[in-house]
């Protein structure tokens, strides 16, 4: 997994609430097995019109957001089903931080397991940052100092779980947290070869 550790750049404000995991990825493309190649399908259907020309009243198909990696949005972003592929699409697309004032649950844990940040900020704050990228103003998300500022001086700070933060910061998903204990792992697994009753005595 990629490190994240402080990144400045195009935020997109997506002033929407409510944005579901079917709105994000829709289903008819979660027949990959790979975690890639579904940036291209990313809210497909907002950003998409029926005879597949892009939508010119989307947001994201706005010049000035080409190339956005922080995505701000409404309320409740990521609800309605668990489906990782919601996360794998922003990914791929690019972002690497949503800002919201609060996210679906099974979403928000998705995201860090897949590298991505999320930061929740009060109502009035992302509002200020939806102006903020309206006008184009840069966006700077720095998780070590758990700020996220805007190139006019305004800045917030953020609470985020101390795992998460050591597992962005250092780039550690689940197999990567696991090979940590490679070696102690490889012992157990040596010892165990030679004295296969050792699991049940304790040894």
């Amino acid at each position: 997994m990629q490190p994240f550790v402080k990144l400045t750049g195009v935020a997109v404000p997506l002033d929407r609430v409510n944005v579901d995991t079917d709105q994000i990825i829709p289903k008819q493309f979660l027949k990959r097995v790979e975690r890639t190649g579904f940036g291209q399908f990313l809210f497909y259907d907002w950003r998409f019109l029926a005879d597949g020309s892009e939508n010119p009243d989307f947001v994201l198909n706005d010049p000035r957001y080409r190339g956005a990696s922080i995505l701000v949005a409404g309320h409740n972003f990521g609800c309605g089903s668990s489906r990782e592929h919601a996360a794998w699409s922003l990914l791929d697309y690019g972002f690497r931080v949503v800002i919201a004032p609060s996210f679906a649950d099974i979403f928000y844990n998705n995201c860090f397991k897949n590298g991505i940040l999320l930061v929740t900020l009060p109502e009035d704050a992302v509002r200020t940052l939806m102006d903020a990228a309206a006008r184009g103003v840069a966006v700077t998300v720095d998780l070590e100092r758990q700020v996220v500022e805007t190139a006019e001086g305004v800045s917030w700070g953020f609470e985020i779980d101390p795992f998460r933060r050591k597992c962005l910061l250092e780039g550690l998903d689940d197999i990567g947290l696991t090979l940590q204990h490679e070696d102690a792992i490889a012992s157990y697994e040596a010892k165990r070869k030679d004295d296969p009753l050792a699991v049940f005595a304790g040894r």
